[in-house]
């Protein structure tokens, strides 16, 4: 439905995302997670520093940020890739950026964005507020209209891998099939540490295809572990809308052994929840480390940021983030 923003701009509202959750006992309406506000007039402070060695990362599916151009062919009013006009897209990156500038991050994981140009304007627009974020890096399957998870961060970016083409993924069942998005291993420097990003969408629930879902789940916790043995002086990361909540076949699979851990698994279940499904709040949107570096974690620090009773920045889902002490 249309919404009102605080910016002074009217924005057509994007069409409802079409990840449709499965409902399952989850928290009340009120919880005691950090509501933003809904008018907040700043863009965060530029200057606003936490104490030396602290790295925070933040994630946020920011719901189908398209352009302004119709790749897909199904750009009709309430269609999939519903195309904006310049003055809606400005407003709607306008809000995004205001929102990311409020995480206070120094690496932001992103899902749902279209394309480079959609990612180099958010930049752009960070900038123009004096929030700088020099790496900016999309991970796009080359597919028209495709959602996206991309990369935004402080510091220098060293190197990239990718691996969706070329590792194929086995359900449980023995059929074949691949990640449903880009899974960027995203290597930086911040100052003088090495900090390993990745950033993950896994497969909706819509026409849901669970054995997908938890074949990208064990692929990952793999992949993550391996970076990490690779890179023994790193941090390691992961930013992702998992599309499944704790206790599922998903998160059991990424954190079998205890290899990695969930960061927002020390807060009270009313404070995890990232998206409303039924008028319950669960936590599909997830920030994980390694074990290794598990003591990294600022405990309690995990925070989701949603704006009133909703999402966070325009989108349908809220925002999270946490903090890790560096070496």
């Amino acid at each position: 439905m249309p919404r009102l923003l605080a910016f002074g701009l009217l924005l057509v509202a994007l069409p409802a995302c079409d990840d449709q959750k499965v409902a399952t006992p989850s928290v009340p309406p009120t919880t005691t997670t950090r509501d933003s506000g809904a008018s907040p007039a700043g863009w965060g402070d530029p200057s606003t520093t936490r104490r030396p060695g602290v790295l925070r990362l933040g994630h946020l599916n920011v719901r189908r940020y398209f352009d302004t151009t119709c790749d897909s062919g199904r750009c009709e009013s309430g269609g999939f890739e519903e195309v904006l006009t310049e003055a809606e897209f400005e407003a709607r990156t306008t809000e995004l950026a205001q929102g990311l500038a409020r995480l206070e991050a120094d690496v932001i994981t992103l899902a749902e964005v279209e394309n480079q140009n959609c990612l180099d304007a958010l930049q752009a627009k960070l900038k123009s507020a004096g929030l700088e974020y020099p790496v900016g890096y999309l991970a796009d399957i080359g597919v028209a209209g495709s959602m996206n998870v991309g990369v935004l961060a402080r510091g220098k970016l060293d190197s990239v891998k990718t691996y969706r083409k070329d590792t194929p993924l086995t359900r449980d069942d023995g059929t074949k099939t691949q990640f449903t998005r880009e899974l960027p291993e995203v290597h930086l420097t911040l100052g003088s540490n090495s900090v390993i990003t990745f950033a993950a969408h896994f497969r909706s629930k819509a026409e849901d295809d669970p054995g997908r879902r938890l074949a990208e789940a064990k692929a990952t916790r793999e992949i993550m572990l391996a970076a990490a043995t690779a890179n023994t002086g790193a941090v390691v990361l992961l930013g992702a809308d998992l599309n499944d909540v704790p206790g599922s076949d998903t998160l059991e699979a990424m954190e079998e052994g205890g290899a990695l851990v969930r960061v927002a698994k020390d807060l009270p279940e009313a404070s995890q929840g990232t998206y409303t499904f039924g008028g319950q709040r669960q936590a599909i949107d997830h920030i994980y480390t390694t074990a290794s570096r598990a003591t990294a974690y600022v405990a309690k620090s995990a925070t989701v940021l949603r704006d009133g009773n909703s999402g966070f920045a325009g989108s349908d889902h809220a925002s999270i983030y946490a903090d890790f002490n560096l070496p």
